[in-house]
């Protein structure tokens, strides 16, 4: 959740924080790719609902950055 809350932030969503928004795209890809490895590292050791909350948390961040980078020009 931490890391998906880093990607969030990273890619324009508020800090809950300050409130304000910045998009950082490098920072998002990082978090994204930590959760990427997280779930090859993990295999076989989730619960059922540790799996499909990971693979829907993933789903959700990688739209988002594919929107955000269209969004940015790159």
């Amino acid at each position: 959740v931490m890391l998906a809350t880093s990607a969030l932030m990273a890619l324009g969503e508020a800090d809950p924080a300050t409130g304000e928004r910045q998009v950082d795209l490098a920072q998002a890809r990082e978090a994204v790719d930590l959760l990427l490895l997280l779930r090859d590292k993990t295999e076989g050791n989730r619960t059922e609902q540790e799996t499909r909350f990971l693979e829907d948390v993933l789903h959700d961040l990688e739209m988002r950055f594919v929107r955000a980078a269209a969004a940015s020009g790159r």
